[in-house]
């Protein structure tokens, strides 16, 4: 699959396009879409017998903290596949960092188009207090057994932080495709970006 064929939305921030990696309550292995060749990799097998509960995925044409694109859970009846993209409203954010830096991981539900289930929740308050309860203990926890990894909760933000979160990001992909093709045209030093263009 094309992943660069896919924005980030209909109407980011409301509207988003959720590309996801890992289905939900799935066997505890790390999957990451690798962007340059289309395909779903094995990045991990978690050393701790967890697993995430709620799909995994990232928003497409973003670009976070962690030089990754944005990280997002999305809360289904039922576990969507890997490799698919799923259209969502996001509801909130759960802050935390990690041995690499701030790594916030979006919470979203599916679109009003596509189910009615989640209609009224508007704000991550709105969703189950155990769900929450979940989805924190998880990330607490899920690199304590991985040498030289681990995380530090911050808290939870209401679905306001999460859409400003998507308009970071959305423009923070927009400028460093900017600098790229800048650096490709000879406009800037190749020494001057580290990081590979996409």
């Amino acid at each position: 699959m094309q992943f660069d064929n896919i924005p980030a939305g209909k109407n980011p921030p409301e509207d988003i396009y959720v590309a996801i990696e890992i289905p939900a309550n799935s066997s505890p292995v790390k999957y990451e879409l690798d962007k340059d060749m289309g395909a779903l990799l094995v990045d991990r097998f978690m050393a701790t017998p967890m697993f995430y509960p709620a799909n995994y995925g990232f928003i497409p044409h973003t670009l976070a903290d962690d030089g990754d694109p944005l990280d997002v859970l999305v809360v289904t009846p039922y576990p969507v596949q890997a490799g698919s993209v799923i259209r969502c409203r996001p509801v909130g954010v759960l802050n935390m960092e990690d041995e690499a830096g701030g790594d916030a991981k979006l919470v979203a539900v599916p679109h009003d188009k596509l189910t009615s289930a989640y209609q009224n929740v508007k704000d991550i308050e709105d969703l189950p207090e155990l769900l929450r309860d979940q989805i924190k203990h998880f990330f607490e926890n899920y690199k304590t057994l991985e040498p030289g990894k681990w995380v530090k909760v911050q808290g939870w933000a209401d679905a306001a932080a999460a859409k400003q979160a998507i308009v970071d990001s959305v423009n923070a992909y927009k400028a460093d495709l900017t600098d790229c093709k800048a650096q490709k045209t000879g406009q800037l030093p190749g020494f001057f970006w580290f990081r590979l263009c996409r």
